[in-house]
């Protein structure tokens, strides 16, 4: 029988233990979902989501919550003046959510910021910058790939020999597409020449427009559109035009080639994996948007097909598997691009 004086020591001892456990902090992790037991993305876009590159990532986000992988709520068209700061603290502290997505382009130190003070939730960036432990991860588009065909493409289909290029402004993540693009060009025709042309923002649909159309009165009869607005230009002079971040056949059929594509959907399969597991760690997720993961790709000819030379699109063919082989390599190139004249 056990002696009164160890059974006091026992209860002493489940006492002590108690009250370690009520006294030690309480942690939470990414892993502690929503009512449907799914995780909970938040999504916040600085423009409206019309604009390709929001768009691209809220229709992979849209793509997991039918799914049934996520449950998704957003909000669009923030813009730059301060809002963001306050749009994202509050679905922190309001909605709780597991994962936090945003163009933080423009925002940069408010998204940070916010960051920092909500360690236990995956803040999820666009970002020309680098990951912050330990939450704070950064991706973007990096289509210098299919950028690369898109060139090649757009110089063989010229009959001026010359190609315009209507971009947001000549930073890095638009500087190595533009490079590809007429890096590609030169390798089809080496005497083309190229019109490029800055709008000063990331969307601005009647700016792209008017650049688009002094590019065409200036002989240019294939446009890359790496804004939104270019194509509505395109279409009202009746030149053949290349799309941006998503396929953007559906807004002219009769004169989009093709378009230099995003799918975010890879980027958002392996968050859901690891902030599902307890796995997340603050990093560069650039290589769930190129060829390798399936993040990049050049989208079908679609209603233009018969139109393109039968020679020229096994040459984009050949080039297509030589890059996803390892054989050829796109240069990344994020110097100011130069038209060639």
């Amino acid at each position: 029988m056990m002696s009164k004086k160890l059974i006091s020591i026992l209860i002493t001892l489940v006492v002590i233990m108690t009250l370690v456990v009520s006294c030690a902090p309480k942690t939470t992790t990414t892993t502690e979902t929503g009512t449907t037991g799914k995780l909970k993305v938040f999504g916040a876009f600085a423009t409206p989501i019309e604009e390709p590159w929001d768009g691209a990532v809220h229709g992979a986000l849209l793509k997991a919550q039918k799914n049934g992988e996520i449950e998704y709520t957003f909000t669009e068209n923030i813009g730059y003046a301060g809002d963001m700061e306050r749009v994202i603290r509050e679905a922190a502290e309001n909605e709780k959510p597991n994962i936090i997505v945003m163009d933080s382009y423009g925002n940069e130190e408010a998204a940070r910021r916010v960051a920092a003070e909500y360690p236990e939730i995956a803040f999820v960036a666009g970002s020309g910058g680098g990951p912050v432990d330990p939450n704070f991860s950064v991706f973007d588009n990096w289509l210098q790939e299919p950028g690369y065909l898109a060139g090649m493409l757009a110089a063989g289909m010229s009959k001026s020999g010359i190609i315009g290029i209507v971009a947001a402004m000549p930073v890095p993540e638009v500087n190595r597409i533009v490079n590809a693009f007429q890096t590609g060009a030169l390798e089809v025709n080496p005497d083309v020449k190229t019109k490029i042309s800055y709008i000063n923002s990331w969307f601005d649909p009647a700016a792209a427009k008017e650049a688009a159309l002094a590019q065409i009165a200036q002989g240019a009869d294939v446009l890359y559109a790496e804004r939104f607005g270019v194509i509505d230009a395109a279409k009202e002079k009746g030149v053949w035009a290349i799309g941006m971040m998503v396929d953007q056949f559906e807004l002219a059929p009769e004169i989009v080639l093709t378009s230099v594509a995003w799918d975010w959907y890879p980027t958002i399969e392996y968050l859901i994996k690891t902030v599902g597991a307890g796995a997340y760690t603050a990093q560069d997720l650039k290589d769930f948007s190129m060829f390798a993961k399936g993040g990049a790709y050049l989208a079908p000819y679609h209603d233009t097909e018969s139109s393109i030379p039968a020679d020229l699109k096994a040459l984009i063919t050949a080039k297509e598997e030589a890059i996803r082989s390892g054989a050829f390599r796109v240069d990344i190139n994020d110097t100011a691009p130069v038209a060639i004249e």
